[in-house]
């Protein structure tokens, strides 16, 4: 961990970050993989970096269904663990709880990236077994959190943020140009606009993602249809 937050010190480039987060930092923390969500406002985060797909997957679980260990970490501010998924009561997390078997994660740890009472996003660790961290695990991952907050405010020597041009990185734009125009199309809040994305996306299992780029390229449209159910969605040729 040492090494990990030095070379996060010296300000290394765009591809040494991805690499330390995704190697070095696990390694660190005995994980499996590592991720980074940004705060959004409204108490949401959006995945901004993640180092395998199958970390990939559960965030996009996460994000699609609007509830887990990250959003939790990111409303409360405070640490969010969770040693054993399939030990998890039903009415934490229901969506989630029905969702999460078939990934292969057993275990996940939040940590909330703050200054002050300002959240800045979560830092999660994910592990195929099941087991709490140790307490120097524990340690080092907030002291991760915390170097990481610098870097995305822009405050390690060179300025330079978590890399935003890489695959991995904000991964979810194209959901916010959805949720614009739905917001648009159905006369809607963004935020239910944004409720209404993701119920699709959840009825249709589907990630959100795809059903995201299914309206931007106008092959789904929704009705208005009825408030709390599943909208109907029409596909167009």
């Amino acid at each position: 961990m040492a090494q990990v937050l030095r070379l996060l010190r010296i300000g290394a480039g765009s591809d040494a970050i991805a690499h330390v987060v995704s190697a070095a930092g696990a390694r660190a923390l005995g994980m499996d993989g590592l991720a980074v969500s940004l705060a959004t406002g409204d108490d949401l985060t959006e995945p901004m970096w993640c180092s395998d797909a199958t970390t990939r997957h559960f965030e996009d679980l996460q994000f699609t269904l609007g509830e887990g260990p990250g959003p939790d970490a990111a409303r409360t501010g405070a640490m969010v663990w969770a040693p054993d998924l399939a030990r998890i009561p039903f009415d934490r997390w229901p969506n989630l709880t029905m969702e999460a078997p078939d990934v292969d994660i057993r275990a996940v740890f939040c940590f909330p990236m703050s200054v002050g009472a300002i959240s800045v996003g979560v830092l999660t660790a994910v592990r195929r077994t099941p087991g709490p961290m140790t307490a120097q695990q524990v340690d080092d991952a907030t002291i991760l959190a915390a170097a990481l907050t610098a870097r995305c405010l822009g405050g390690g020597p060179r300025g330079t943020p978590l890399p935003e041009d890489s695959p991995h990185s904000l991964l979810h734009a194209v959901v916010h140009q959805a949720t614009g125009m739905l917001s648009v199309q159905l006369s809607l809040p963004l935020s239910q606009a944004l409720l209404r994305l993701r119920a699709h996306a959840y009825s249709s299992g589907r990630s959100l993602t795809d059903v995201a780029q299914d309206v931007v390229d106008r092959r789904l449209r929704m009705d208005p249809g009825g408030n709390g159910t599943p909208p109907t969605a029409v596909d167009k040729d």
